[in-house]
């Protein structure tokens, strides 16, 4: 660069040179006619001539005035001189104003000025043009289409596509120059994406083009040109010792020959971050990752500082902030014990167990150092509970409808720490066709250990039904180690006890009539779930297995001891991701009694909504009989005025087939079942039913809508049967 700018002087100072030998030998060159004329030059002999050719600068004087110049090119130009003012002469001054001169009278007035403005209306006006008012059609408007070479061969126009500026427009813009800007960006766009599957020399380019014979429109053409792919060379990870050794490194997933994918890379440092705190390591921080690109080789070597922070155990719990626990409550909720290595998962499940209690507005659980010696060389950490009172009153309602149960409203009212810690008192109603009660119930959450509940309370319902008309009222009390949808659990139970006095309507076999009998049952129901299911309200996979056990008494003039029993199963399996193939077969039977003995509502009945679709709820099994009916006013007999009686034993089998898509599903199901008035069921007489089901998708569960037709119905079965509730059937 310094010989390109001495030449560059150089030649100037040569052209110069050139041009004042030129000059002087054009005025020495023989046979030239002398010019005449007043303009004409003046002798060199003369003494006038000789005092006009005198140099106005002198050329030393001129050489010095300039600047001197650096041979480097590339050196910062030097600072303007600074511009002085010259001082006004001294005793100058601006000149003195005239006092003496008069000002001018004033214009005589106007007498049009004087007069009322006239009335707006009468004035012709046209409304004000704003931007706001111009419409799209105003403006002109071209199409274009767009043409991408060279992304999908590596995988890319499709994430192009969805983020391109150019098909954001729609092929629509107001001109060329916004086709042109759009075009702009979406080649930083295609650059971007190749950097992030390592093309590092991946280059975009964009050409408009006019398509013949179709003024007003454009063709976008951007062709991106990938190169060659960078790979990972070296590794390299800067961190504290672990144990065990090497632990960062074996937590990276990524390997010498990997293209530097900006996602693979970030997925390996976030699964440092994920598996470190489970390790042990609370505390561990990722730093800025560094890669040193080689364009020969088309390598990076990629190095990575990690802070492990120290190896940490749990301490003690500790609180603060608006406690509506105490540490004395808080100690029930941990699953691990002080001493034991630190691992994130058990902070979390701490956390989300103290949410599912609903008692917190906000609930965090955060790691403290302490400095305190733990076992093998770890430093004991605290976990800090920061608790904010929530709110602990709530309403709740639901509403369904069933063939044979009609509509149901139940509404409820919770205070959920009325008799602190989590014990709740809960007021429920239920107002129906066919069904209305009240209940309230005291709930004591995490009763001397974590997730087991206890429950006590007193009912009283009526009930008119087919099959039974009852007035009941009972007392209860149950322990539950139950699941939530924040922790759902393989093995459950429950046991308890319960007395129930009931009023009800009977079918009096002897007397071919009902009449209403009083009994006195006292009960210790008792139930046990094994679940592998994926979840609690709308499992897609998996299998439930039910057992309930009540034995029971019955005082009706005598004491009647029996033993109720259910065996429920019910499997899911994902054909695909949006279709679900769910099986149900459930049994049950009544020992050491004889049905007429047992109170109708203890007995088992099938049809409605949760058993066999396409009958009327509790119309399965045994039905009164026929002798029982009275002719009407025609002397005709109707077989639909049978009214169920129920049984001792039941069967049922239901498949469904539960496609989704987005927030909706549709279900086609078939249900087959019956009662049976003996111990055990048997696979005779079956009722089918078959039909179609809606589903609506919430975070609470689906809502669910099912028509269901009887198969093979008798006499006085609906032909259609209607049935509306929050979750799936099984």
């Amino acid at each position: 660069m310094r010989f390109n700018s001495g030449c560059h002087r150089w030649l100037a100072v040569a052209l110069v040179a050139a041009s004042s030998a030129a000059a002087s030998g054009q005025m020495a060159k023989p046979g030239t006619a002398p010019a005449t004329g007043p303009d004409a030059p003046k002798s060199a002999t003369a003494p006038q001539n000789a005092q006009g050719n005198e140099p106005i600068v002198p050329d030393a004087a001129f050489d010095a005035a300039l600047p001197s110049l650096s041979g480097d090119i590339n050196a910062p130009l030097e600072p303007m001189p600074p511009q002085t003012v010259q001082p006004l002469p001294d005793g100058s001054s601006a000149a003195p104003i005239d006092g003496s001169a008069t000002i001018p009278p004033p214009a005589p007035e106007d007498p049009a000025l004087n007069q009322p403005l006239p009335p707006l209306s009468a004035t012709d006006t046209v409304p004000l043009q704003t931007a706001e008012d111009a419409t799209d059609s105003d403006a002109p408007e071209i199409r274009y289409e767009t043409v991408v070479r060279g992304l999908n061969d590596i995988g890319l126009e499709d994430e192009f596509n969805s983020l391109s500026a150019l098909r954001e427009g729609g092929g629509k813009a107001a001109n060329a120059t916004q086709v042109n800007a759009r075009g702009r960006e979406d080649e930083q766009l295609a650059v971007r994406l190749m950097k992030s599957l390592g093309y590092y020399d991946g280059t975009a380019s964009m050409v408009l083009e006019t398509i013949p014979n179709e003024p007003g429109r454009l063709r976008v053409v951007l062709t991106a040109t990938p190169g060659p792919i960078f790979k990972l060379g070296t590794i390299t990870v800067v961190a504290n010792p672990t144990a065990p050794p090497n632990l960062v490194r074996e937590q990276l997933p990524l390997k010498t020959g990997d293209p530097i994918e900006a996602a693979r890379v970030q997925g390996a440092e976030a699964n440092v971050s994920l598996v470190l705190p489970q390790r042990g390591y609370p505390f561990v921080e990722v730093g800025e990752r560094d890669i040193l690109l080689d364009d020969e080789t088309m390598t990076g070597d990629y190095t990575l500082p990690v802070d492990t922070g120290p190896r940490s155990s749990f301490g003690v719990v500790q609180t603060e902030g608006d406690n509506v626990f105490d540490l004395d409550h808080l100690s029930i909720f941990p699953r691990f014990k002080q001493g034991e290595l630190y691992d994130q998962r058990l902070r979390d499940d701490l956390r989300e167990a103290l949410i599912a209690t609903g008692l917190f507005d906000t609930i965090s659980v955060e790691p403290v150092r302490t400095g305190r010696p733990g076992p093998e060389g770890t430093e004991q950490i605290d976990m800090m509970v920061r608790q904010t009172k929530g709110p602990w009153r709530s309403l709740a309602g639901s509403a369904g409808y069933g063939t044979g149960e009609g509509v149901k409203l139940e509404g409820g009212w919770t205070h959920r720490n009325l008799f602190p810690p989590e014990g709740a008192l809960i007021l429920a109603a239920v107002a129906g066709t066919q069904q209305q009660g009240a209940a309230a119930t005291f709930r004591r959450q995490n009763a001397g250990r974590r997730d087991r509940s206890f429950f006590t309370g007193i009912t009283a319902s009526h009930s008119n039904y087919d099959a039974f008309d009852s007035y009941t009222g009972s007392l209860f009390a149950r322990w539950a180690y139950e699941s939530t949808p924040l922790w759902q659990k393989q093995f459950t139970y429950a046991f308890g006890g319960e007395l129930i006095a009931t009023n009800e309507s009977v079918f009096d076999f002897d007397l071919n009539e009902r009449v209403r009998r009083t009994y006195g049952i006292a009960a210790i129901p008792m139930q046990t779930v094994w679940d592998r299911s994926n979840d609690l309200l709308n499992p897609t996979r998996g299998f439930r297995l039910k057992l309930n056990v009540s034995p029971e008494a019955s005082v009706h003039g005598q004491v009647r001891p029996y033993a109720r029993t259910m065996l429920e199963a019910t499997a899911y399996y994902p054909v695909t991701d949006s279709l679900v193939i769910a099986g149900r077969a459930r049994a049950g039977s009544i020992f050491g009694i004889s049905r007429d003995d047992l109170a109708p509502s203890r007995r088992y009945y099938g049809g409605g909504g949760g058993s066999v679709r396409g009958y009327g709820y509790q119309r399965l099994g045994p039905l009164e009989p026929v002798s029982s009916l009275k002719p009407n006013e025609d002397g005709e007999i109707n077989l639909a005025d049978l009214r169920p009686v129920g049984g001792r034993s039941i069967n049922e089998f239901s498949l469904e087939a539960r496609y989704r898509f987005g927030n909706f599903g549709i279900v086609p199901f078939i249900d087959a079942g019956n009662a049976y008035e003996s111990t055990f069921p048997n696979a005779s007489d079956l009722r089918f039913g078959a039909g179609i089901g809606g589903r609506f998708y919430t975070n609470f569960g689906p809502l669910r809508v099912d028509v269901a037709t009887p198969l093979n119905p008798r006499p006085g079965d609906p032909k259609v049967a209607l049935y509306v509730s929050i979750g799936q059937a099984f």
